[in-house]
């Protein structure tokens, strides 16, 4: 790997935001430079939520990114809005449970998760966002599985610490 540089997207409150926060600091583990720059405003009003992060084994010049090399979309409006920044022959994850139309380009990789579906069998369809990260890092292999279960471990830690089990089944839940 030498850069990777990606976008998170979502409606406000799926949890887009917090999985690029987790792969940031996964890659920061395995002592790689990475940025986490998250996008705040309109989600309140039903917009989408999203962040970028960028992933390198050398300096990062600008934690912004134009073109992205994979986007990880789970709604609609954030696949159309991010759909142009990817690279030819980036990667695209969508939440198939929610994103009933596949983007319009044909240079692209698609992966479609029923992230949503998946999440309601374990019992919690607040967990959609932890099965697209498993997907996600399966795909890209921009970190480590073992980093991010770190990261998980250290979220659903304390008070949270209830939701540990299921958030980790959830990882790994999408083979």
């Amino acid at each position: 790997m030498d850069t990777c540089k990606m976008f998170f997207a979502g409606s406000g409150g799926q949890g887009m935001l917090l999985i690029g926060q987790m792969v940031g600091s996964a890659a920061m583990l395995e002592n790689k430079e990475a940025t986490f720059f998250p996008s705040y405003g309109p989600e309140m009003r039903g917009g989408t939520a999203n962040c970028t992060v960028i992933v390198s084994d050398k300096p990062i010049g600008s934690p912004l990114v134009v073109e992205s090399d994979c986007v990880v979309a789970m709604t609609l409006p954030s696949m159309h809005k991010f759909e142009p920044t990817l690279k030819p022959g980036g990667l695209m994850l969508i939440n198939k449970s929610l994103v009933r139309h596949a983007p319009k380009r044909s240079d692209i990789t698609l992966l479609e998760i029923p992230a949503t579906e998946l999440a309601n069998t374990l019992g919690n369809s607040r967990v959609a966002n932890i099965i697209m990260l498993g997907a996600f890092i399966r795909a890209t292999n921009v970190v480590s599985s073992e980093n991010i279960e770190k990261m998980i471990h250290s979220v659903f830690s304390g008070k949270n610490a209830h939701l540990l089990d299921l958030e980790l089944e959830a990882f790994h839940h999408w083979r």
